[in-house]
């Protein structure tokens, strides 16, 4: 007799727990927070491009540069997520820092090493980080503003536009979405706030 009363119960929970409410919670996503439910695409001319919530890696001069990525042979790969697990005395870690300070002072020409945010330096625990910090994004405007012909102060008016705060004042670290700063860039119109475009 209790085998069937457990038989019964598995039955019932796994009707309600494995079936039901997951059905019951895509349905609520999927009205109440249907970009969030579907992957935060981000799409450009009809088509996904990426992610807000998955770092890629832009690396030619006109777009602001992501944080650094240990996720897969060639970083960025959205299917081997993680942080490369070397201790802070690592020196596989020390060597690619150093290198990484030394991509970064070149391709932002009269930035210091003092100067240079340790996000651009280090990956993320996962990888895949989108977000950048405000000095991270601060130290490269120059670059992107001559590479683009823009005015310094018209690429510094988008990283304070695309600057998010702590959420709810207090919980995480301010930062700049690089996937929608970068498209942001490219959206400028001919003229608006530029010198020389080229």
């Amino acid at each position: 007799m209790r085998i069937w009363t457990a038989i019964k119960m598995t039955l019932v929970l796994t009707l309600l727990t494995g079936i039901a409410y997951p059905v019951l919670m895509v349905l609520l996503s999927q009205v109440l927070f249907p970009f969030q439910a579907n992957g935060s695409l981000v799409m450009r001319d009809g088509h996904v491009i990426g992610s807000s919530l998955i770092g890629q890696n832009f690396d030619a001069p006109r777009y602001f540069h992501p944080r650094p990525s240990a996720a897969g042979d060639k970083g960025y790969d959205a299917t081997s997520s993680g942080g490369s697990n070397l201790g802070p005395t690592n020196k596989v870690l020390i060597k690619d820092i150093h290198a990484r300070l030394a991509k970064v002072l070149a391709a932002n020409p009269g930035v210091s090493a003092g100067q240079v945010p340790v996000d651009l330096v280090t990956a993320s625990g996962s990888g895949l980080d989108p977000d950048i910090s405000p000095a991270a994004a601060e130290i490269q405007i120059a670059r992107v503003a001559k590479v683009r012909g823009i005015e310094a102060a018209e690429v510094a008016r988008l990283v304070r536009k695309y600057t998010r705060a702590r959420w709810l004042g207090i919980f995480g670290e301010p930062r700049v979405n690089v996937l929608r700063l970068n498209l942001a860039l490219d959206a400028l119109k001919p003229g608006e706030g530029a010198s020389n475009r080229d």
